[in-house]
């Protein structure tokens, strides 16, 4: 089933064939989706959200194992299972209803300072980062990769590289990804976001208000969360988030590394220049 086939009448009928009581309520889209999962509004007081292909699956059952566990000891609201569907001839993977949670996707325009914002973003983690991690699903397939050594990604940079070079600067890049690969995670796995991203951080009366999809989290190297870095923030606000998350020299030259690596494939090349800038 395609992501374009995951409609509001799909999840009426999913509704009424497991949870009746649901079924009457009215559906509508989230205006801003990701590309995992299609989401949907039900009522005034939760959320569907149906994975968009096979590979996306083990977040679900991720995040109903997890997300109880997880939400009651950070400072933020994170989404909160209410129900996992089972599979069945209308919709073959399981799927999840969530309460909904006030607020929206973080752009700019949206909150009143970049620089509170990334204190409090860094903040969230930081507390993330301390929580025991000794049970938690390790980096791996399950997540795509995130957590592990950039190593796992060389192949993929060098042919982009390749791809780009006549609008990159290759030496440049080369460098920088080198210095990332040469270093790795070396202390105990902690929890990590995976996916610190606009669309994954809601703001509500120009502050941050919450943190969702947790499908990519996991436990391993945090480096992959200085993504929003040099994807949303700048000057003093990069500076902010740089000091709030306490990363090492190593740890900050991983996590540039990993978004060079996303900026590459993607074939987003002012994040390639941000990345360079420092």
């Amino acid at each position: 089933m395609r992501k374009e086939d995951l409609t509001v009448d799909l999840v009426r009928a999913l509704l009424a064939d497991q949870w009746p009581e649901w079924a009457h309520l009215p559906i509508a889209p989230v205006p801003v989706n990701g590309w995992d999962n299609s989401s949907f509004r039900l009522g005034d007081d939760l959320l569907v959200r149906l994975p968009s292909a096979e590979r996306y699956v083990e977040g679900v059952f991720k995040e109903h194992r997890w997300l109880p566990w997880l939400a009651p000891q950070l400072p933020l609201p994170i989404p909160a299972p209410v129900h996992l569907g089972r599979p069945t001839l209308l919709f073959r993977r399981p799927w999840s209803v969530y309460r909904w949670i006030d607020g929206e996707p973080l752009s700019t325009g949206r909150v009143d300072d970049d620089v509170q914002l990334a204190r409090d973003v860094a903040a969230f983690l930081r507390v993330l980062y301390s929580l025991d991690a000794r049970d938690g699903p390790p980096a791996g397939t399950q997540n795509f990769l995130r957590g592990m050594p950039l190593t796992v990604w060389d192949e993929q940079v060098r042919q982009a590289i390749a791809v780009h070079g006549a609008d990159i600067d290759v030496p440049a890049v080369e460098a920088l990804w080198e210095a990332a690969c040469s270093t790795t995670w070396t202390r105990d796995p902690v929890w990590f976001h995976g996916d610190v991203a606009e669309n994954n951080l809601l703001v509500r009366d120009g502050r941050l208000c919450a943190f969702i999809d947790f499908g990519t989290s996991g436990v391993g190297d945090p480096a992959c969360d200085v993504y929003l870095a040099y994807t949303f923030l700048s000057g003093e606000a990069r500076d902010a988030y740089r000091e709030g998350l306490g990363f090492d020299d190593d740890t900050w030259t991983r996590g540039r590394g990993w978004v060079l690596w996303k900026a590459l494939i993607t074939g987003n090349l002012a994040w390639v220049a941000e990345v360079l800038s420092g």
